[in-house]
């Protein structure tokens, strides 16, 4: 089997989603506002990962089953595993997300780390709030968290302390 890195470009209601990986791993799943490209046919994954994206935008899919790798720190693995612990429909604050790591102090850091998650929508960081209820950064613009948070139907106060 070829080992290389594959692109797939999707439309979605948020704009166009580059999926990135490889014939194992989904290694990033991110908004683009690059022209479309002609990439190589991508492996199934790819289109597996697509199909499950085009599913939860149409509200029949709110949990992945996608092999995913990200580069990182102990302490990002740390976070991005807890992004995966918060349900559909739920979100939490970077201090409750602090707290999941049992590292209360780390907050700044958490909110880092959760900026730095290259797995867009699949590893849930839009799902994390500010501990007042307000949307606080996302990568990909507060429009488009806001968007995937109504689209949820998340009461922005659901799971706070």
């Amino acid at each position: 089997m070829e080992v290389g890195i594959y692109h797939l470009r999707i439309d979605s209601p948020v704009g166009a989603i580059q999926i990135t990986g490889t014939h194992e791993f989904i290694n990033a799943i991110s908004f683009t506002e690059e022209p479309p490209e002609n990439f190589p046919k991508p492996p199934t994954l790819l289109l597996d990962c697509a199909q499950q994206l085009y599913e939860y935008f149409s509200g029949t899919r709110k949990t992945f089953d996608l092999p995913l790798f990200q580069e990182g720190t102990d302490f990002q693995q740390q976070v991005w595993t807890q992004l995966l612990a918060i349900p559909f429909g739920q979100t939490i604050s970077y201090q409750q997300l602090a707290r999941r790591i049992k590292n209360p102090g780390s907050i700044r850091a958490v909110g880092t780390t959760n900026g730095k998650n290259r797995l867009a929508i699949v590893v849930p960081c839009h799902r994390v709030i500010g501990s007042n209820g307000t949307l606080t950064g996302y990568a990909g613009g507060l429009w488009r968290k806001r968007w995937l948070i109504e689209h949820e139907r998340v009461d922005l106060f659901t799971g706070l302390l």
